[in-house]
């Protein structure tokens, strides 16, 4: 298609913007979020909607009655586990992880960070809302390169 446009003298501006544009709307589509989820759990779907809205994206939901083999074959470490598991982009998000830390990954892909991982289920974090009520939380990264504090919230 270029070494036409070019053999028959074109303008190879559009040619080129287009190419561009189908490459950069491709490599946003690229990424998938599925949620991995207990069905009798509710508060998975509150924070899928969080990160809906957050980073406006589908998440697809899993239901799995056997969370802790969604996690094992993720390499979820026991003590940072959580109620849900999402998979993206090859990261593991474990727990009620704020959408902007998801987005701030998937940016700076930090060396030897296998995912992130909310433990437990803290008040006030996505999908744990209740009244007002926060406890401190924090987002650690976790992988090859040990365990890091990505942030910290309340």
């Amino acid at each position: 298609m270029i070494f036409t446009a070019i053999r028959e003298g074109r303008n190879l501006l559009p040619l080129i913007g287009a190419m561009l544009l189908a490459a950069c709307t491709g490599a946003a589509q690229a990424a998938s979020y599925t949620m991995y989820r207990d069905p009798q759990c509710g508060c998975c779907e509150t924070w899928a909607e969080h990160v809906r809205e957050g980073l406006s994206t589908e998440v697809a939901v899993q239901e799995s009655a056997d969370m802790a083999a969604v996690k094992d074959g993720h390499a979820v470490p026991d003590d940072l586990r959580s109620c849900h598991t999402m998979v993206v982009d090859g990261y593991v998000i474990e727990g009620h992880v704020p959408a902007a830390d998801i987005a701030r990954l998937l940016r700076e892909r930090p060396d030897g960070v296998q995912g992130l991982a909310v433990a437990g289920m803290p008040l006030g974090s996505p999908g744990m809302e209740m009244n007002g009520q926060t406890q401190p939380y924090q987002v650690i990264a976790f992988g090859r390169a040990g365990r890091t504090v990505f942030s910290t919230y309340n």
